[in-house]
């Protein structure tokens, strides 16, 4: 099981990084913007948006030094600003993740991997 840890006074606590990655996608896909993750096909090179159920295939998290590095590869809605949709989901996902887990998040790498219009 690949999952990131911390010790405390009462023993050793593993959160699984799947957890961790659902719950990041569930709050970045709250963010204003955000259409949903992303799935890419390291085959084909092609992009598709994720269905909610899968929203982990789009998020890679890995720990470095004892603190959170998280990868989103997003969809974003067509006509709005791109700094202002991934500073929104920088600081939320930030805020939400650190409270959840515990654990310090030391960088948020966003890929925009496509653009969407929604009705």
């Amino acid at each position: 099981m690949k999952g990131s840890s911390m010790n405390t006074h009462m023993g050793n606590i593993v959160v699984n990084n799947e957890v961790i990655a659902q719950y990041a996608g569930s709050v970045a896909v709250e963010c204003f913007g955000i259409v949903g993750m992303a799935g890419v096909s390291v085959k084909d090179g092609l992009v598709r948006l994720l269905k909610v159920d899968s929203l982990t295939r789009g998020i890679n998290v890995s720990l470095n030094n004892n603190k959170l590095i998280l990868d989103f590869h997003v969809i974003v809605a067509y006509g709005v600003s791109i700094i202002a949709v991934a500073d929104n989901l920088v600081s939320n996902v930030k805020y939400k993740v650190e409270e959840f887990t515990g654990i310090e998040i030391e960088k948020i790498n966003i890929f925009v991997e496509g653009v969407r219009v929604i009705d």
